[in-house]
């Protein structure tokens, strides 16, 4: 079941644009291992899924998957050959909104090559462009 709110305060959000660097969640704080993206985007609920559906097949037992993306914008669009007029569209899917930066997923209790392989997996999945990081010592 692809991720979305439970409740909104607003039904349908304007497009907006994506501008600057993320200042929150962008360090790799639960795991050991993150996934960074380096470009903004939106990212759908079912492709978040697919994502955390495709780590935990590779890590089984033996890792910690921490997802670090939730879905809070919803995204319309009017049904096809509609004419012009009749207002907005409505709400077709949920996107969360990632920014150049944004850490997406993080592993921890698996080795480094063991997390690059995951994540390698997982970057193939994503629509935007995403690097391998490490967590930081304090």
């Amino acid at each position: 079941m692809a991720l979305m709110p439970k409740r909104v305060k607003h039904r349908k959000v304007q497009r907006g644009r994506i501008k600057g660097n993320a200042t929150r969640g962008n360090k790799v704080v639960f795991g050991d291992f993150g996934l960074q993206s380096t470009e903004g985007g939106w990212i759908r609920a079912q492709t978040i899924e697919a994502g955390r559906i495709a780590a935990q097949q590779y890590v089984r037992g033996e890792g910690r998957l921490y997802v670090r993306l939730f879905p809070h914008r919803s995204i319309t669009s009017t049904p096809l050959e509609t004419r012009m007029g009749k207002g907005k569209g409505e709400p077709e899917a949920w996107v969360a909104v990632v920014k150049p930066g944004t850490v997406m997923y993080e592993l921890a209790g698996v080795t480094e090559e063991q997390a690059r392989v995951c994540f390698a997996r997982l970057a193939h999945k994503m629509p935007v462009r995403c690097r391998f990081v490490r967590r930081r010592p304090a």
